[in-house]
């Protein structure tokens, strides 16, 4: 619902070029408003202008794009190229185009709270992800310093200091142009202050250069993934070489750990890693998916001091010992995330499980459990499992062997959890050919009856349907959620892969030569 007041400024900026006359006759706390109501109409000239002439000393965009009293839709999400264009752009001549240093109150610009999902609703349809936000930055960064090199007539600019707070992402393909930003940082009137930051298809020893450059003591989140050959040792050398005093979230790369080939030394280091991690008194989120774990996450994880929040485990082989350690541990009151995919639950520890649940189900938002061999014999005990988690918003269960009729008996409870929002539930297995084996591999996953297939969640979402929950969002995403980096990202992570895979083979066919 819009107030008369937003309507107004709708209507004050769809006149382009009446509103960037006007600008100068309008009152200071008119203007998160109108940046609001120009970002939905995708005003981008509008926004160049709003932002360079902000009279705020504060320009928050998750919070000016928020939920406000004028307008209630939530705008965050809406990575219009267009308007984050405008804003950047805007945010550059603010230094570039004044005069008088006196007159500017600008100090923080937060980036932050920008959300980036998978449709968007702009009217252009091109949005600007996190990887293209940090290459903008940088870029506009480094031309801001040429151009005040030339603008010798306005010393006034350099006067000027605004902390930009901003969640980098940086790969093989923009690494360069970010780290000439951040080592320019201190000459440059925007100061960019990294929050989290996420790397991707990057050399170990790149890594390591620029997340010194990031000023770690200000990281809150850290991704290390895919193409990061990033190994226990390397941890341990990261973690004694950097501190992280405010780090609450850390993701690793596939395969981190693997226990299986510890030696007396790795097992001292895999101590030694639990100790620095426990250095981290805001850690409350940690992804380790598809390491192998066997038997020591105790080792791991005992350390902490405080509870995790969000905890991956997927795919990590976790024993009995692992999932009686989780159930018992300090943290089991307090996930809010939890994710134990690949692994058989039913069969190897279902007490542990729903132990596990059971402490944690007062707090529990979002649970994964895909491929874990859940099947129609386990949807009775499952729903007993379930049924305390009352604030439960997302459950994803995808790639087990349930049929059509438990897909149904699950949907039936799903109405009774009052703030589930997402469910990704798997295709039924009666739709697949008999004798399908699970887990299905890439090969067989789309090779079933798709029209049996759209019979089955129809149906499926009529329960909901009938209910009154058609806000529950069901689907099958057979290759996984959407993912916004790697989606970004796609062009240049395939152009790796391409090339890792020739490197292999050119290192194949010349041991065959060296052999024969």
């Amino acid at each position: 619902m819009k107030s008369l007041r937003f309507i107004s400024a709708e209507v004050f900026v769809s006149n382009a070029e009446f509103a960037r006359k006007s600008l100068g006759s309008v009152a200071h706390n008119l203007f998160p408003l109108l940046f609001k109501a120009s970002y939905l109409l995708e005003q981008g000239e509008v926004i160049h202008d709003l932002v360079e002439n902000w009279p705020l000393a504060d320009f928050n965009v998750g919070k000016l794009l928020g939920k406000t009293v004028d307008y209630q839709e939530d705008l965050s999400h809406r990575t219009c190229s267009v308007c984050l264009e405008s804003c950047l752009t805007g945010l550059r001549d603010y230094v570039l185009n004044h005069p008088s240093p006196y007159m500017k109150r600008l100090k923080v610009v937060d980036l932050t709270g920008i959300k980036d999902v998978e449709v968007q609703f702009c009217e252009c349809k091109k949005p600007m992800g996190r990887w293209a936000r940090t290459q903008l930055l940088s870029k506009l960064c480094l031309e801001l310093l040429v151009h005040l090199q030339q603008m010798q007539h306005n010393p006034g600019a350099l006067e000027i200091s605004i902390d930009v707070l901003i969640d980098l992402f940086v790969t093989e393909q923009n690494y360069e142009l970010v780290v000439q930003a951040l080592l320019k940082k201190c000459s440059c009137p925007l100061k960019i202050h990294c929050v989290a930051f996420r790397a991707d298809n990057l050399a170990l020893q790149k890594f390591f250069y620029i997340i010194k450059l990031t000023d770690p003591s200000l990281l809150r989140k850290l991704e290390v993934v895919h193409n990061v050959r990033l190994e226990m040792e390397h941890l341990e050398m990261l973690f004694n070489s950097i501190h992280f005093p405010l780090l609450m979230s850390l993701t690793l790369p596939a395969r981190t750990f693997n226990v299986r080939r510890l030696t007396a030394a790795d097992e001292l280091m895999l101590t030694a890693i639990g100790e620095k991690m426990s250095e981290m008194t805001q850690l409350t989120e940690l992804s380790m998916a598809f390491s192998i774990l066997t038997g020591r996450i105790r080792k791991l994880l005992s350390p902490l001091k405080t509870p995790l929040k969000v905890l991956d485990v997927s795919n990590c082989s976790l024993n009995h010992a692992d999932m009686a350690y989780l159930a018992n541990s300090l943290h089991s009151n307090h996930l809010e995330v939890l994710d134990l995919s690949g692994h058989n639950i039913p069969d190897f520890y279902p007490s542990t499980f729903f132990k596990l649940l059971s402490h944690s189900s007062s707090v529990l938002r979002s649970l994964i459990l895909e491929e874990c061999n859940i099947q129609d014999a386990h949807v009775n005990m499952l729903i007993l499992g379930l049924r305390p988690c009352r604030k439960l918003q997302e459950f994803k269960f995808l790639g087990n062997p349930l049929s059509s009729e438990a897909l149904k008996h699950l949907f039936m409870f799903f109405c009774e959890l009052p703030m589930l929002k997402n469910v990704e539930f798997p295709v039924p297995r009666d739709c697949y050919p008999i004798g399908i084996t699970y887990p299905i591999d890439d090969a067989n996953l789309c090779n079933f009856d798709h029209q049996k297939y759209e019979s089955v969640a129809e149906e499926l979402k009529l329960i909901l349907l009938q209910a009154n929950r058609e806000g529950v969002k069901a689907s099958t995403p057979l290759f996984g959620s959407y993912d916004a980096a790697v989606e970004e990202t796609n062009n240049e992570l395939g152009a790796y892969l391409m090339k890792s895979f020739k490197e292999t083979l050119e290192k194949f066919t010349n041991s065959l030569k060296e052999m024969s």
